[in-house]
């Protein structure tokens, strides 16, 4: 499974055997490259709390049910919403490709309508579900749509990290996401994305991203507390918090749960 490898929104892991090649042998782009061939677990479900938090500190909180399966090399996730009542029984599936050069899939049931959204690539760098994540933020990172640069190494929380810089390889990618350049703060120990800061192409806001919490689980690194904000001139705008609990791996999850019709079907 990989998802927002770079800030990992959900589930990022190293086998606990993995050996590291020596850090001042590694470029960017390798670098990058680790973190995204590691193993990362099989078939997950999770429940998952959604807090959003407004400039003058009013929260939402959303509580989201978690599906994702390992489909060969792609990956497929489905949400469930199941409360509050304004949210209630809304779903968002996705079909993340593993190659580049096929635009992922994404489909947003909506209750209320009764209808069922397919989310254009020109909507993707939209924010989800009011968040401070989009839409695009909702599946990995192709690596050959960025190119990398290490700045320098730095410590978060008692670990070395390099703070690697990350920019759109085309216009393209760069619309898709929103984003004009990103630093990304990786694990040395162990290739995981622990913070990443984001620039923004719309209203030259910047965004955050810090994996608060982190532990094992059946020896894979998992992100339990994900914190996300979106400034402008130094102010906070808006902020979100994720908490992941209940997670378990190795799930016999069905095909037929990642359809548009379970989709529009709910729980």
């Amino acid at each position: 499974m990989k998802y927002i490898s770079w800030c990992c929104t959900f589930a990022v892991a190293l086998p606990l055997f993995f050996t590291a090649p020596a850090a001042h042998a590694l470029t960017g782009r390798e670098i990058m490259d680790t973190v995204d061939a590691r193993d990362d677990g099989d078939n997950m479900t999770a429940d998952v709390k959604m807090v959003l938090i407004d400039r003058q500190q009013n929260k939402r909180i959303r509580d989201i049910k978690v599906f994702i399966k390992d489909k060969g090399k792609d990956t497929w996730k489905m949400q469930f919403f199941r409360s509050p009542a304004d949210v209630k029984d809304t779903a968002f599936l996705t079909y993340d490709y593993y190659e580049g050069g096929r635009d992922d899939d994404q489909w947003l049931y909506l209750p209320d309508l009764h209808k069922t959204k397919r989310i254009a690539t020109s909507d993707k760098s939209s924010s989800f579900m009011g968040s401070d994540f989009s839409y695009a933020d909702m599946t990995r990172r192709v690596v050959d749509e960025w190119t990398y640069k290490i700045l320098k190494e730095s410590e978060v929380n008692g670990h070395k990290v390099w703070l690697i810089e990350a920019k759109p390889a085309s216009k393209e990618v760069e619309d898709r996401y929103g984003y004009l350049r990103s630093v990304l703060f990786i694990r040395q120990d162990i290739f995981m994305g622990v913070r990443a800061v984001h620039w923004l192409k719309e209203g030259k806001k910047i965004k955050y991203q810090e994996n608060k919490k982190i532990k094992q689980i059946n020896g894979i690194w998992v992100a339990t507390e994900l914190h996300a904000k979106t400034t402008k001139n130094k102010v906070i705008l808006h902020k979100t918090v994720l908490e992941y609990t209940n997670i378990k791996f190795n799930q016999g999850l069905d095909d037929n749960l990642f359809t548009v019709r379970s989709l529009e079907k709910g729980l």
